[in-house]
C-alpha cells in the first residue's frame, strides 16, 4: 500500500486576541510554543508513527505549557481547583476516550487516551475517571503544579462573583476560548483528533464544556475528516459542530474547507457562538477557520513550509 502525505495540524484556543493585546515577547511565547508541539506530532508522523499517536503527543506537549489552558495552565474554578476535560478519537475504529472533571491528573489527554485503549467505556467522569487513571499508572501531581500566578490573579476578581469566564483576562471584552487541541492524518491513511481544556475562570456546579463530548468538541472519522473545536462551549454542544462539518461532507459532498466555513462563519455565528476549528480531511486538505479575534493555530503538511499564526490576517 502506497504511503500517503501525512499532515497535522494544532490549536491553543481562540477570541478576542489581537496585536494590541499581546506583547511582543507574549507573541514569540506562544508561537515558540506552538512550533514545539507541531515539531513533535510532524516527528511522530514523519517516522510512521500513527495519527492517535501524534495527536496525543501534540497535546500532552501544550498540556504541559503554562501559557494554554489546559493541563499545567488549567484555570480556577469556583472553588479554587483546577476540574480538567479531554477527548480522542480514531478515525479508523471511531473509538473514542473521553474524560471531565478530573483532578490533578498531569495529562487528561493521555487519561483519555487510556480509557479509548483500555476500557469498555468513551466516557469517565470525576472521582472514577481518576481512579481508572490510578489503575493505569498514570501521574499525578499537586496543586501547586497547576498553580501559575496570572490564572490566579483572574480567579481572584471573580471569586466572590457568580460570573464565570472563557479565559478571562483584564477586561470583559478580552475573551480567550481556553483549549488545546491536534488533528492529524498520517501516512497509512488514518486520522485522529485529540482536544484538552482546563474550561472557564470560576466554573461552578461541575460545569463541563464541548471539549470532552464527542461529535461536538471532537471527532474523527476517516470517511470524511478529523476536528479539534475551540469556543464557547454550550454553543458548540448545541450545535454538534464537530460532527456536524464530517455530516456536511459525507452526505452534501462538501469539501473540508466549505463544511468548516459553513458551519463557523454561518450556522455557530447566527446563533451566537464563537469560537473556531482545526481540521484535517482524509486526503490531507486542512481547515483552520474561526470567527473570532484570533486563533493560536499551526499546521504542517509534508512537503510543505509549516505555518504558525495568531491573529486574523
Amino acid at each position: 500500500m502506497m504511503e500517503k502525505p501525512f499532515a497535522l495540524a494544532l490549536h491553543g484556543g481562540a477570541g478576542t486576541i489581537t496585536r494590541a493585546l499581546l506583547t511582543p515577547e507574549m507573541d514569540m511565547a506562544y508561537k515558540a510554543s506552538l512550533e514545539e508541539a507541531l515539531s513533535i506530532g510532524h516527528h511522530l508522523l514523519s517516522t510512521g508513527h500513527s495519527a492517535l499517536e501524534a495527536v496525543e503527543a501534540a497535546v500532552v506537549s501544550l498540556e504541559d505549557n503554562p501559557l494554554f489552558n489546559a493541563g499545567r495552565g488549567s484555570v480556577f474554578n469556583k472553588r479554587g481547583r483546577h476540574e480538567m476535560d479531554a477527548s480522542i478519537m480514531c478515525g479508523k475504529t471511531l473509538a473514542a476516550g473521553a474524560v471531565a472533571g478530573v483532578r490533578n491528573v498531569k495529562n487528561p489527554i493521555q487519561l483519555a487516551s487510556q480509557v479509548l485503549h483500555h476500557s469498555d467505556h468513551v466516557f469517565l467522569c470525576m472521582q472514577g475517571a481518576e481512579e481508572f487513571a490510578r489503575k493505569q499508572g498514570l501521574v499525578f501531581e499537586t496543586d501547586e503544579y497547576f498553580y501559575t500566578q496570572q490564572r490566579y490573579e483572574q480567579w481572584q476578581q471573580l471569586r466572590d462573583s457568580n460570573v464565570y469566564m472563557l479565559d478571562h483576562s483584564d477586561e470583559l471584552k478580552d475573551k480567550k476560548f481556553g483549549t488545546v487541541g491536534a488533528v492529524a492524518l498520517d501516512k497509512h491513511g488514518n486520522l485522529a483528533a485529540a482536544t484538552s481544556t482546563g474550561g472557564m475562570t470560576n466554573k461552578n456546579f461541575n460545569r463541563i464544556g464541548d471539549t470532552p463530548v464527542i461529535g461536538a468538541g471532537t471527532y474523527a472519522n476517516n470517511h470524511t475528516c478529523a476536528i479539534s473545536c475551540t469556543g464557547h462551549g454550550e454553543y458548540f454542544i448545541r450545535a454538534v459542530v464537530a460532527y456536524d462539518i464530517s455530516c456536511l461532507m459525507e452526505y452534501k459532498g462538501l469539501s473540508l474547507n466549505q463544511a468548516a466555513d459553513l458551519v463557523i462563519h454561518d450556522k455557530l455565528k447566527h446563533m451566537g457562538g464563537e469560537g473556531g476549528i482545526i481540521a484535517v480531511s482524509a486526503d490531507g486538505e486542512i481547515a483552520m477557520p474561526f470567527n473570532s479575534e484570533g486563533m493560536y493555530r499551526a499546521s504542517w503538511v509534508e512537503g510543505q513550509a509549516p505555518h504558525v499564526a495568531i491573529y486574523k490576517d
